[in-house]
């Protein structure tokens, strides 16, 4: 007794095919995951996520399954889709939801550092300046590029930047890196220059914001891990690429 491909079938429009697993592939629908967990002695759970190629906005659909000789009872999360690595969040002490993760949304001209993709996977994609702002904004649901208000009030709440503290932004800096107190857990992704040079991975962790200096460069910040501090810096030329985190009320 086959209920959720027909249960599928019925809300989204999709013809189910069958297969060995008893877990169908829809057509309309890519399974990105897809695993065994908890289940009855003769039959286990299976646990899928697929793509809903929707429009206008894709979507996860989470599936459990969950099997027994009579009973099958199903149930359904949705969530945003941004990209194919998912994405994950928190709330900040500013009260705002903030990435936890580089944003890693393939939006032209993004790059990995040192063209590698595994990079990517690690640290995130580089944008500049105007595509960083249209790659937040892609995720829909309200995700923007913050500003540098928000930035420095966010860094604030955790010590300040190097120009607001008496550290020196040593306390923003522990808190907000990979493995501080905060649960922001930024990365010394490095950057790239205008003409395709790449430098300071794993010493420098540059963040955009959406605030301009003037038409050609933006307000970005420097996560510096030989002084261990958080700064706060303009003039960052617009077609230098850096990391970006973005922000939702």
């Amino acid at each position: 007794m086959v209920i959720v491909p027909l249960l599928l079938s019925t809300l989204f429009n999709v013809e189910p095919s069958t297969g060995a697993e008893s877990s169908a592939t829809f057509p309309n629908c890519r399974i990105l995951h897809f695993g065994a967990a908890f289940g009855s002695r003769d039959k286990p759970m299976r646990a899928c996520e697929f793509e809903l190629r929707s429009q206008p906005t894709p979507t996860i659909m989470r599936l459990r399954t969950f099997t027994a000789s009579v009973v099958l009872c199903t149930a359904f999360t949705f969530v945003s889709y941004p990209s194919p690595s998912r994405i994950s969040s928190t709330r900040m002490a500013d009260g705002k939801e903030w990435l936890t993760q580089n944003l890693d949304i393939k939006t032209a001209p993004s790059f990995c550092y040192g063209d590698s993709e595994l990079n990517c996977g690690q640290y995130g994609r580089l944008y500049t300046w105007e595509s960083a702002g249209r790659a937040c904004q892609s995720l829909s649901n309200g995700w923007r590029l913050p500003t540098d208000d928000e930035w420095r009030h966010m860094a604030k709440l955790y010590g300040g930047v190097s120009m607001d503290s008496a550290d020196k932004g040593k306390d923003a800096y522990k808190a907000l890196l990979t493995g501080g107190s905060s649960g922001f857990n930024a990365l010394l992704g490095g950057g790239r220059s205008p003409d395709g040079q790449y430098a300071r991975l794993e010493a420098h962790g540059f963040y955009w914001t959406a605030s301009e200096t003037d038409k050609t460069s933006g307000l970005f910040y420097n996560f510096g891990k030989g002084g261990q501090a958080l700064h706060r810096q303009s003039g960052g030329d617009k077609q230098q690429a850096f990391s970006v985190r973005c922000v939702r009320e």
